[in-house]
């Protein structure tokens, strides 16, 4: 594997992806807020925040992912560039996106907008942590609390997390729908297909082999 959090392998690849896949990451959720449908757990509770303190929904973003990012410390977890990065881009760019699309728009527009935010969001769920420069601090907060604790369930685990900021989210305004929904139902899958195709491969990393032939028909 390649080295996780530094740059001695192949820095100038890794840094590039790292941060098309941040900047990529911020159009995705932009997009999805301005579909008006729905959005994914964490960004219901951002938008609930939102709408509570008055504060830009980027702002927000950021703010809770210093405060996720603290939550790290007795979980004895260790950021790396990708992580302080993903806090500080991630909520920049929504906020410029936003401001940059159009309002509205017919339902086919704005379910046009809600498919592209999730398809987009899984290439860049895929592209910045396919970098190997450290999770992002939502997500290194699910893992280091399984790490401190092994017998618990990853999926368990998330689930748990992501419904609590959701009802936090919904009860403080922000936007639950099909969209939702969409992006419960087709996140794994899109990061399965993204994550091998921009993971970079290690010094260590055995070449992939010749592909087998088919068989006879």
């Amino acid at each position: 594997m390649a080295p996780i959090g530094n740059l001695r392998h192949r820095p100038a690849r890794r840094l590039i992806q790292l941060f098309t896949g941040l900047v990529l990451y911020g159009v995705s959720m932009a997009l999805m807020i301005n579909s008006g449908l729905g959005l994914d757990p964490w960004d219901v509770f951002h938008q609930g925040l939102s709408e509570l303190t008055g504060l830009s929904f980027g702002t927000v973003t950021i703010a809770v992912g210093v405060l996720v990012l603290l939550l790290w410390i007795p979980l004895r977890q260790r950021p790396g560039l990708g992580t302080v990065s993903n806090v500080l881009v991630v909520g920049l760019v929504v906020d410029a996106t936003l401001a940059l699309l159009p309002a509205g728009g017919s339902l086919g527009v704005r379910a046009g907008m809600l498919l592209a935010g999730v398809v987009a969001n899984g290439a860049a769920t895929g592209l910045y942590l396919g970098a190997r420069l450290g999770p992002g601090p939502r997500d290194g907060l699910m893992t280091g609390y399984v790490a401190r604790r092994p017998g618990r369930s990853v999926r368990l685990v998330r689930t748990v997390i992501e419904v609590t900021v959701l009802a936090l989210g919904w009860l403080l305004g922000g936007t639950v729908g099909v969209g939702t929904v969409v992006y419960a139902l087709a996140i794994g899958p899109l990061t399965q297909v993204f994550l091998p195709l921009f993971t970079v491969p290690g010094p260590q990393d055995p070449a992939p082999g010749p592909v087998a032939p088919l068989p006879a028909a």
